[in-house]
């Protein structure tokens, strides 16, 4: 029997696939640059709903259980991430040279070396997590900027938590107060993932903090890609 699923619409994803599917599509958006255009926010926010029994039944999909949920997500973002700066360690800007890519746009990667570049490594590796495209981008450009593994893993597993988990919980929180929630999942969906990415907003307006490094942030980013910090 053939499966008719929807990969860019989280309920049908999750209807198809149940949890693996999420945790797949979670480890796939932030790891491979191939999943640049899967739903992350909104995968998750859904999942989130979909761990209330009632939203759930209505919309005729198996509760989803919360606590693995809550345990998987985050392990399969901060692994996913992790294979991404691997990669950009590995073969640097060769990733991104594909001027006649689809995929590989330019803008992407310039959308992700900006955010790199004006909060620093470690903020920007956090941040990242509320930015559909950067999040993806980000992690092999984080590698290839020589942001040592060790150091991008701290702030890949504190960005990985507070994402995936504050997403999950805030998908909980409506599928338990909002009555009726399956029948228009998608503008509250919408609404949710539009508040997840308010840090980042937030971050953006205040633009970085004066301090001693401010001057060494103002430098234009190398060709080479050499960054430590």
């Amino acid at each position: 029997m053939a499966l008719a699923v929807n990969i860019m619409d989280p309920k049908s994803l999750i209807a198809t696939f149940g949890l693996i599917g999420i945790l797949a599509v979670i480890f796939a958006e932030t790891g491979l640059l191939v999943g640049f255009f899967l739903p992350g926010d909104t995968l998750l926010v859904t999942a989130g709903v979909f761990t209330t029994t009632t939203a759930a039944h209505a919309s005729g999909i198996s509760p989803l259980p919360l606590p693995a949920l809550m345990i998987g997500a985050p392990l399969c973002a901060v692994a996913g991430a992790q294979v991404g700066h691997f990669l950009g360690a590995k073969y640097g800007r060769k990733l991104f040279d594909r001027p006649d890519s689809r995929l590989f746009r330019k803008d992407h990667v310039e959308k992700a070396e900006h955010y790199f570049n004006k909060f620093g490594p470690a903020k920007a590796v956090v941040l990242a997590r509320f930015a559909p495209v950067v999040r993806t981008f980000l992690n092999p450009l984080a590698g290839m900027l020589e942001m040592s593994a060790g150091r991008f893993l701290v702030f890949n597993i504190i960005g990985g938590v507070v994402w995936t988990e504050s997403i999950i919980l805030l998908g909980r929180f409506l599928g338990d107060r909002v009555k009726g929630i399956d029948k228009y999942i998608l503008p509250v969906v919408a609404v949710a993932v539009l508040i997840s990415v308010i840090p980042v907003i937030r971050e953006i307006v205040k633009g970085p903090k004066k301090s001693g490094d401010t001057d060494e942030r103002k430098k234009p980013p190398m060709p080479s890609g050499r960054h430590r910090r």
